[in-house]
């Protein structure tokens, strides 16, 4: 059963992520295997695949989410460019960074943008 909900969240991250998706969790496995098993199993396996919100919205609030934290900028730039795989526009990624202002001040918001941004000009090579 574990290894089904393991597969199921690879699966669902590598329709958020593409082909980065297993190089993401192959650098968190060399740390901790432990680690990277969770990472997939529970996010992705069991709340990513939920049927209530679709994926770009769950792209989105994990922008919202993670722009407030302040904290999470390497996981912000992969989930940017999960929003835009999953169907997000460039424009609505940045409008969420926006409303996150009131939430999480100049700062966060502004650190965020600029880790968003640095995922799409990666895109655009």
């Amino acid at each position: 059963m574990a290894e089904d909900l393991y597969e199921k969240g690879m699966a669902e991250m590598r329709r958020h992520f593409g082909k980065d998706a297993d190089a993401h969790i192959e650098r968190l496995r060399r740390i901790s295997p432990e680690f990277a098993r969770v990472n997939v199993e529970f996010p992705f396996g069991e709340l990513y695949t939920r049927n209530v919100l679709d994926d770009k919205t769950r792209e989105l609030c994990t922008i919202a989410a993670l722009t407030v934290e302040g904290h999470c900028l390497p996981e912000l730039k992969i989930h940017a460019a999960g929003a835009l795989n999953c169907g997000a526009t460039r424009e609505e990624v940045i409008e969420v960074i926006i409303q996150m202002i009131a939430y999480c001040g100049f700062p966060a918001a502004t650190n965020a943008l600029i880790v968003v941004n640095e995922a799409f000009e990666e895109l655009d090579r």
